[in-house]
């Protein structure tokens, strides 16, 4: 997941470590264009549950990317 701000993808990771959902802070892959150096990665199963939590807290994101291959491609 792919922020356009650093207070946005520091307001999820907080917001997802209180709902005890499991993730990592990583780079922002270059293949991402987005406004923020830091991502989110978490299990592909979890991205519906990742979605209500941010939807409902009105967090702003850039979207939800899967890698394939060497690539990435925007889910949402």
């Amino acid at each position: 997941m792919a922020f356009d701000s650093s207070q946005q993808a520091l307001r999820a990771e907080m917001l997802l470590d209180e709902h005890a959902v499991s993730f990592e802070l990583v780079p922002t892959p270059s293949g991402i264009t987005a406004g923020c150096a830091i991502s989110l990665a978490f299990a592909e199963a979890e991205s519906d549950r990742v979605l209500d939590i941010l939807r409902t807290e009105n967090v702003e994101m850039r979207g939800i990317f899967r890698q394939i291959d060497s690539a990435y491609e925007k889910m949402i």
